[in-house]
C-alpha cells in the first residue's frame, strides 16, 4: 500500500525515497511512506481559498447534517478498516474503539449541530447587555468562523478517532483542516480519508492530508490558524514555543503526556463488587490497545494494606482473561505494541521506572503469545509493578506507554490525594468507592490537576464507558504536564475554532448582523397576525400584541382550584399582605403565562404546528386584582431544518401592566411549517 497525501484537490503518490512501514505483530511490509519534504504552500492556499469558504457558506445544520451523511458512510466501510487496523497490532475490540468511536464522534456532533446551534452562520453567546439608559446601545456578544485553517497533529495510537474527533468540531465551525498523521500508522488515517474524499459528502478543501516530513509547516501557519496537537510533552513544548504560536498568535492546544490514577477507596473490602470493578477497569486499560492509551491507568492508587489484596486479584484475572498474540487471532484478547522500536523504548521506560518499584506481575522476557513470532512481533505482556516506596519520583515522573502500570500504597483519603498531584496535571483519573464522603473528598482534591474524573460504583458500573474512555460530550484534555488543551466537550470544541466578538451599537444594528431580534429593536406588524405565515414569510421582528385584559380575584380562584396551587399568598390576603414582597393577593405566575397566551394566540389550523417548551421565564413584578395586563409576541429568531419541511421559531413575550411595567419575560418555542397553503 503506498501511502499518498491528499492536497489541493489531488491524490499525490511519493515522488522520491519511501520508507517501509511494518505491521505490529508479524514484522511484514504492509505500506510504504514518502520521506521526502512536501510543498505546503498549496496545501494551505487552497484550505484557505477554497475550503474555507464553501464551508462559511454552509450554515450549522448543512454541516451537521453533511458530518451525519460521512458517519453512515463510513459505517458501511468498517470491515475494510478494521483489516488495516490489526496491522497496527490492535485487536478487534480495539479497533473498535478506534474505529466506531471515531464514526460516533461525527454522530454526536452531527447531532449536537442540529439541536443547539442554530440554522445560521453566526452564533450568539449570551443575552444582550444594555449599556445605555435608553436602551438604544447594547452589547452583545457572538462567535463566527475564524478565516484559518485548523491543523491536526495526531499520535500514532489512535488514527481514526484522534483524526475524526479533531475534524468535526472544526468542521462545524466552518474551519478547513489539514490533517498530518503520525508515520507509524498513516496508513489507516489515509485509507479514512480516501472514504471521505471518495464519497463527496463534504465540500473540496474542508480536508487535507499531508504524510510524510513537513518541516516549516508551522512557519507557514498565521494569525488566524489554529494547532490541534497530541503527542508528547516534549514534542508539545516545542510547538508551544514556535514564533507562529508566540508571536503571530496561533492558537495552540494540545494533549500530552499523562499519568492518570485510579483509586481504590479505603472503604472497599476485598471480594466487594467496588474491589472486582477496580481490578477489571486496571486490567483493561493495561491491555486495551496494549496500554497505548494517553487515558489509560498508570498509577493505581490503592490502600497499604490492600496492596496484595489488589496484586493478586490482577494477576488472577490477567491469568484467566488475557490472550496476548496476533490480534487477528479469534482467541487473543490482547495484540501488540505498534513497532519494534517503541518496543524497545517500552522496555527503556520500564526499566527507569523499576529504580523505584518492583516487579510483581509479568515478565518482560519471558511470556507466551498465541499465533505469532515474540521476536518478530511487538509484543509484551502485561507489567504491574508496586512502588516501594510512595514518595518516590518515578512512579510520578516517568510514563511507559504501554502495558505496564504501577500499583502506590497510601495511608489515607489526604495522602491519596497527595500522591494523584504528584502527576502534576493529568487527562482522567477514576475513584471506585461506594462512599460519597470519601468521592467528595478526592473529586474535590484532584480535580484541580484532571481535566476529566470517573466515579466508579455499583450504581453507575452497568452503563460506565470506562475510565479510559473520552466521550464527545464531555471535555477531553488536562492541565499541567497533560498539555493544559481541551478537545471534545460537546459545543465548547466548536467554539475553540471561532472568533468570539463583543458587539456595541443600537438594538436595531445588533438585530441585522445577529438575525436575532434584541429589546429596542423595530417591531413589525403590518396586521397579519405572525401565527397565519409560514417559515417562509416569517420574519424576524414580526410581532403580535393582545390585550389589555384585566385579572381578577375571580380569575385568581378559579385558577387555584383548576391547578390545585394553593399557595397562600394567592389565597390569603392577610398573610399575602405579611410577605415583604406582597401588598396583598396577587395572580398566580403560571396564570399569568397562560392569560398571555390567550391574548396572542390565533385558534385556527395555521402553520404554527405546536409550542415545546419556554425559556428564561421571569417574573418581575406581582399582578394584583385589577391590573390590566397586555403581551407583545415577536419572532426573535427562526431556524428551519435543514432535514424537515418544518423549523424552529423563538418569539420574544413581555408582558406589561397598565402601567408599562414588565411583569413577566420568557421566550416561547414554537415548530412552524416551512409553506402552508393560502
Amino acid at each position: 500500500m503506498i501511502v499518498r497525501s491528499y492536497v489541493a484537490g489531488r491524490w499525490e503518490a511519493p515522488a522520491g525515497p519511501t520508507t517501509a512501514l511494518l505491521a505490529a505483530a508479524t514484522a511484514e511490509e504492509v505500506a510504504v511512506v514518502g520521506t521526502d519534504p512536501i510543498d505546503l504552500v498549496p496545501v494551505l492556499d487552497h484550505a484557505r481559498s477554497v475550503g474555507g469558504p464553501a464551508l462559511r457558506a454552509l450554515p450549522f445544520h448543512e454541516r451537521a447534517l453533511a458530518l451525519k451523511s460521512l458517519a453512515l458512510h463510513l459505517n458501511t466501510r468498517r470491515d475494510h478498516l478494521y483489516e488495516l487496523s490489526a496491522w497496527t497490532g490492535a485487536t478487534r475490540r480495539d479497533s473498535l474503539v478506534d474505529v466506531d468511536g471515531g464514526i460516533g464522534v461525527l454522530f454526536s456532533y452531527a447531532g449536537k449541530g442540529r439541536r443547539e446551534l442554530p440554522n445560521s452562520h453566526v452564533l450568539v453567546d449570551g443575552p444582550t447587555e444594555r449599556l445605555g439608559r435608553g436602551g438604544q446601545f447594547v452589547g452583545q456578544h457572538l462567535y463566527t468562523s475564524r478565516r484559518g485553517v485548523a491543523l491536526q497533529i495526531n499520535a500514532f495510537n489512535f488514527p481514526v478517532w484522534g483524526m475524526l474527533e479533531k475534524l468535526a468540531p472544526a468542521f462545524l465551525a466552518g474551519v478547513p483542516t489539514v490533517v498530518k498523521p503520525a508515520g507509524q500508522t498513516a496508513y489507516l488515517t489515509a485509507a479514512v480519508v480516501e472514504e471521505i474524499v471518495a464519497s463527496g459528502l463534504l465540500p473540496e478543501g474542508s480536508i487535507q492530508l499531508v504524510v510524510g516530513r513537513t518541516r516549516g509547516l508551522l512557519d507557514l501557519l498565521a494569525e488566524q490558524d489554529t494547532v490541534a496537537f497530541t503527542g508528547s510533552a516534549a514534542t508539545a513544548a516545542l510547538l508551544r514555543g514556535h514564533p507562529s504560536v508566540q508571536h503571530r498568535g496561533v492558537r495552540f492546544s494540545s494533549e500530552a503526556d499523562s499519568l492518570n490514577f485510579s483509586l481504590l477507596g479505603p472503604d472497599v473490602e476485598p471480594g466487594s463488587t467496588e474491589m472486582d470493578l477496580f481490578v477489571r477497569q486496571l486490567v483493561t486499560e493495561m491491555t486495551a490497545k496494549a496500554g497505548q492509551k494517553c487515558t489509560a491507568i498508570r498509577r493505581a492508587l490503592v490502600p497499604q494494606h490492600l496492596v496484595p489484596d489488589v496484586v493478586a486479584a490482577v494477576d488472577a484475572r490477567i491469568g484467566s482473561k488475557v490472550r496476548l498474540g496476533n490480534p487477528t487471532s479469534e482467541e487473543v484478547t490482547m495484540g501488540s505494541l505498534v513497532g519494534l522500536d517503541h518496543r524497545r523504548a517500552v522496555r527503556e521506560g520500564l526499566e527507569r521506572l523499576m529504580q523505584g518499584a518492583r516487579l510483581v506481575v509479568g515478565d518482560p522476557d519471558r511470556f507466551d503469545v498465541v499465533d505469532a513470532d515474540p521476536d518478530r512481533g511487538a509484543f509484551l505482556p502485561p507489567l504491574l509493578l508496586v512502588a516501594e516506596d510512595p514518595a518516590r519520583p518515578e512512579p510520578h515522573e516517568i510514563e511507559v506507554f504501554g502495558p505496564v502500570s504501577t500499583v502506590i500504597g497510601y495511608r489515607d483519603v489526604d495522602h491519596a490525594v497527595d500522591l494523584a498531584a504528584r502527576g502534576r496535571g493529568s487527562l482522567v483519573g477514576s475513584i471506585v468507592s461506594a462512599d460519597p464522603d470519601v468521592v467528595r473528598d478526592v473529586v474535590l482534591g484532584v480535580a484541580p490537576w484532571h481535566g476529566r474524573l470517573l466515579v466508579l460504583d455499583r450504581d453507575s458500573a452497568p452503563e460506565s464507558t470506562g475510565h479510559g474512555s473520552p466521550l464527545p460530550q464531555l471535555v477531553h484534555g488536562g492541565p499541567g504536564r497533560a498539555g493544559d488543551g481541551e478537545e471534545l466537550g460537546g459545543i465548547r470544541s466548536v467554539l475553540h475554532f471561532m472568533q468570539r466578538t463583543a458587539l456595541q451599537g443600537s438594538p436595531r444594528a445588533v438585530a441585522a448582523v445577529t438575525g436575532t431580534w434584541v429589546t429596542g429593536a423595530p417591531r413589525r406588524t403590518d396586521g397579519e397576525h405572525p401565527f397565519r405565515k409560514s417559515l417562509a414569510e416569517l420574519q424576524v421582528g414580526d410581532t403580535i400584541t393582545g390585550g389589555p385584559r384585566t385579572v381578577t380575584l375571580d380569575d385568581i380562584d378559579r385558577f387555584a382550584d383548576l391547578s390545585g396551587d394553593r399557595f397562600y399568598a394567592h389565597t390569603d390576603e392577610e398573610a399575602a399582605a405579611a410577605n415583604p414582597f406582597f401588598e396583598g393577593r396577587v395572580a398566580h405566575g403560571y396564570f399569568v403565562v397562560s392569560l398571555a397566551a390567550g391574548l396572542f394566540v390565533s385558534p385556527e389550523p395555521g402553520p404554527v404546528l405546536a409550542n415545546y417548551g419556554l425559556e428564561r421565564l421571569r417574573f418581575l413584578a406581582p399582578v394584583y386584582p385589577g391590573d390590566a395586563l397586555t403581551v407583545h409576541l415577536t419572532v426573535e429568531r427562526i431556524s428551519p431544518r435543514a432535514d424537515a419541511d418544518y423549523g424552529e421559531v423563538v418569539w420574544d413575550a413581555e408582558v406589561l401592566n397598565q402601567d408599562g411595567e414588565a411583569v413577566a419575560t420568557y421566550e416561547v418555542l414554537t415548530l412552524v411549517s416551512k409553506e402552508w397553503p393560502r
